[in-house]
């Protein structure tokens, strides 16, 4: 079983670990991430060596090399602050993953202290923020789609949630099936397509069918999936990050 986070005070400080598809494809996102935390006072260090946190080689198989580029990671907190990841998957991998996959090295420590201090946007915001949000946007129907890491790994199908039932003018609309996977997996869609594309063209269609105007996610590789194949299908829904969402919303 997955242990209870025990969250701390809110900090002055944090990093903030921007993650491989924030930084190539959804820059905006991690600064809209960036802006919501330095709104609540935050100072963010964003360190500028920080490459992949590993998962992909780690969710394929490749133990070592993951290790390798997992390693790079390790000496780039060294102040105790929190370590804020906008992104469930690459937040799983650093909590739940780091410990185990440097157990019975010389870096078991470091990799087992870094871990406890890594925190998803959404649960941070939610638990140690306590995020108030004044709400500047139209009425509008959304989803919100919560990936396969954030919601088994991390124990955080709410977070999300949370923040949009906090915005007035949004209705949250459920759609069927809300915790399947929308067949991304990172490198799962490149292994099985054909599988991939049935799973999203499923998330897709449910998404459509509750109505909604607008979707959003807090992990990019599901919005990138999800929003490709609704822009395939020529929906009218469009799809955010989360962070994105609610900066605009209430900048």
């Amino acid at each position: 079983m997955t242990p209870v986070k025990l969250y701390p005070a809110r900090p002055d400080r944090v990093y903030f670990y921007g993650t491989c598809l924030v930084d190539l494809f959804f820059p905006e996102a991690g600064l809209d991430a960036i802006r919501l935390l330095e709104r609540e006072g935050i100072e963010v260090i964003f360190p500028e060596d920080q490459t992949c946190c590993g998962q992909p080689a780690y969710t394929s198989g490749y133990q070592n090399e993951a290790r390798a580029v997992a390693a790079a990671q390790l000496d780039l907190f060294p102040e105790p602050w929190p370590i804020i990841v906008p992104s469930g998957s690459c937040g799983g991998m650093m909590r739940v993953h780091y410990p185990d996959l440097f157990a019975g090295t010389e870096r078991e420590a470091q990799a087992s202290e870094i871990a406890g201090r890594v925190f998803e946007l959404t649960e941070f915001l939610v638990h140690v923020c306590h995020l108030r949000l004044a709400d500047g946007g139209a009425p509008e129907k959304v989803a919100m789609h919560t990936s396969c890491s954030a919601r088994r790994e991390m124990g955080l199908a709410e977070t999300g949630p949370a923040l949009l039932g906090r915005l007035e003018g949004v209705e949250l609309v459920e759609q069927a099936r809300a915790a399947e996977c929308c067949g991304f997996g990172g490198t799962f869609a490149v292994r099985h397509p054909e599988v991939s594309a049935a799973m999203v063209e499923d998330k897709s269609r449910a998404i459509e069918a509750a109505g909604a105007e607008h979707f959003v996610s807090s992990d990019c590789g599901c919005l990138m999936n999800i929003a490709g194949r609704l822009e395939y299908r020529q929906s009218a829904v469009r799809g955010e990050h989360i962070a994105s969402y609610l900066w605009r919303r209430t900048s």
